[in-house]
C-alpha cells in the first residue's frame, strides 16, 4: 500500500467534515458540486434515500484527504460521489475510501453498485475499470454544464 493510505483514518463523515469536503470537491471539476445542505442530509440517519458518507482523514486525524458518498436502496447503491484532494492523488486512497464503502454497503445488504460518470473522465473511468466495475448503458448528452455523455457502470459486490 502507498504511504498516504497506510496513514489514513476511514470514518464517517460528520458535519464538521462538511467545509472541507466541499473544498475538495470545489477544487476538483470533476467532482459534483453539492451545496451544504445536501452533504447534510447525505448525513441524516432519517433522510431518504438513506447513503453512506465516509472521509479518509489524516494524518493528523482531523485533515480530510478524501470522501465517498453512496444512497442505499438495497439490494443496491449508488455510488454518488468519491473524491481524493489533488494533492493526495494517486496514493491509494481512493482505493482504500472505496474498499471500505464497498465493506460498509455490503454489510448493509448491497449486492451492486451502479454509478455514472462523464465519458471523458479517463482518470475516473481506469479506477472504476480497475475496481471491477463495467460499463451497462450509456446517457447521451445527460451533463448539460458542458453537453457530455455520461457512461454507466455496475460493480456486483459478493
Amino acid at each position: 500500500m502507498k504511504p498516504l493510505a497506510q496513514n489514513v483514518q476511514i470514518r464517517p463523515m460528520t458535519a464538521a467534515d462538511v467545509s472541507r469536503v466541499m473544498e475538495i470537491a470545489a477544487s476538483l471539476p470533476e467532482a459534483p458540486q453539492w451545496p451544504e445542505a445536501a452533504y447534510l442530509t447525505a448525513l441524516n440517519p432519517e433522510s431518504t434515500p438513506h447513503r453512506i458518507a465516509l472521509v479518509g482523514a489524516g494524518p493528523p486525524p482531523e485533515s480530510v484527504q478524501g470522501f465517498t458518498v453512496a444512497s442505499l436502496l438495497a439490494p443496491q447503491a449508488e455510488l454518488e460521489s468519491i473524491a481524493v484532494a489533488a494533492g493526495s492523488q494517486r496514493l491509494g486512497l481512493g482505493r482504500v475510501l472505496f474498499d471500505a464503502l464497498a465493506n460498509d454497503l455490503r454489510a448493509a445488504g448491497v449486492l451492486e453498485i451502479v454509478l455514472e460518470v462523464r465519458a471523458s473522465n479517463r482518470p475516473a473511468l481506469a479506477f472504476y475499470r480497475s475496481a471491477g466495475f463495467g460499463q451497462t448503458g450509456l446517457r447521451r448528452a445527460y451533463y448539460a454544464d458542458s453537453i457530455e455523455d455520461a457512461l454507466l457502470m455496475r460493480l456486483h459486490v459478493t
